[in-house]
């Protein structure tokens, strides 16, 4: 959601967000004079309010209220104001922190996987104030065994891929336009497949699937530079179909949490939230795991779902901020917490970010 502010609509928003995440309380701009250095004087801030409110980025809860941010006022706080306006300095400081108390807290030198990412479950519902959520690794990754490229018909040609535990998967491809000389010549097509297929069995036997993202296609000799392209598409799509990341048990701490917070005063809600993470939790593993897109492998980053953009019933009201921690440059699991809309946005995004990388390294040590 693009939305475009003034510097005075900026800050307006960006403190109206922080006294309500703080006071739980509807705000109004005498708080806001109180509280932060605007610049501005009350009336002014009580316009720009009722401009965000058009815009719906802020409503009043009852006409003599003051106002609360909604789900979009949250995502303009997410994208963007917290990106230009934060405390870079308040931000590195909260990922340290976290990464101290997982470090101080928890050795996993001593101790087995499944105890270790209960205790990192118990850390990070502990410092974010939410439910933590932690998936269990998936345990089997596919490997690439052998690749190989044959020539069913002029212009047409089969990639056969065998992964490590002997499953085979193919996928018939185009290459087009090929020289009318070559065409002719189905002996040369032949031998530029075998070598192409040998570069690609060298580059990749042993490696994830996955990774095919990260190979370096223009080390193909120029000859071959026609191949790369449809091969880089065709293998990637090939790779989307045959893996399948399966759900695992989903470890969660802190429901005594998120209890003290008046968003989880009715007893109602914190029933179905409980019911989802303990009876329902394929639907939420599904939520939580985001596998990257193969250009994304190797990369971490933080996913931030507020209210209305969960698509499960039961949290539609909450905010889940997750990551995935990874073995070597592969996503095999993930973390994260749930909490009302109402949160500290920097401390649960940087507590998120350091939890992952954290379980990253500990689990390259349960997994050499």
């Amino acid at each position: 959601m693009e939305v475009q502010l003034t510097n005075r609509q900026q800050h307006i928003l960006w403190a109206t967000v922080r006294h309500y995440i703080a006071t739980a309380e509807p705000v109004g701009s005498k708080a806001l004079v109180e509280e932060y250095d605007l610049g501005v004087s009350s009336a002014t801030i009580r316009n720009v309010m009722a401009v965000l409110e058009k815009s719906g980025l802020l409503y009043q809860p009852h006409a003599s209220a003051g106002r609360v941010p909604s789900d979009s006022g949250y995502r303009i706080y997410v994208d963007q104001l917290i990106p230009s306006l934060r405390d870079a300095t308040r931000t590195e400081t909260l990922g340290r922190e976290v990464e101290v108390a997982l470090q101080k807290r928890l050795q996993w030198e001593d101790w087995s996987l499944e105890t270790l990412l209960q205790g990192a479950a118990q850390i990070l519902a502990t410092l974010s104030g939410c439910i933590s959520l932690i998936t269990m690794p998936q345990t089997t990754t596919a490997l690439l065994r052998h690749l190989q490229l044959v020539q069913i018909e002029a212009g047409r040609i089969m990639l056969i891929v065998v992964t490590d535990s002997y499953e085979t998967h193919s996928k018939l491809m185009d290459l087009s336009p090929i020289p009318e000389e070559i065409q002719r010549e189905s002996e040369v097509i032949d031998r530029e497949l075998q070598i192409v297929s040998n570069f690609l069995n060298t580059h990749l036997r042993g490696r994830s699937l996955l990774e095919l993202a990260k190979l370096n296609w223009s080390e193909l000799d120029q000859e071959f530079q026609r191949y790369g392209e449809f091969l880089k598409n065709s293998v990637a799509e090939l790779t989307r179909r045959t893996h399948a990341p399966t759900a695992t048990q989903i470890m969660f701490r802190g429901v005594s949490e998120v209890l003290r917070q008046p968003e989880f005063s009715q007893l109602q809600q914190v029933q179905t939230i409980i019911h989802l993470l303990e009876e329902e939790q394929d639907q939420l593993w599904r939520l939580i795991f985001e596998e990257p897109e193969l250009e994304d492998v190797g990369k971490s980053k933080v996913t931030v779902r507020i209210g209305a953009e969960n698509l499960l019933e039961p949290i539609r009201t909450c905010t889940l901020i997750s990551s995935t921690y990874r073995r070597g440059s592969i996503p095999v699991g993930s973390v994260g917490v749930l909490g009302p809309t109402r949160l500290d946005y920097e401390s649960a995004i940087a507590v998120v970010a350091s939890a992952a990388d954290y379980l990253s390294e500990a689990f390259s040590y349960f997994n050499p």
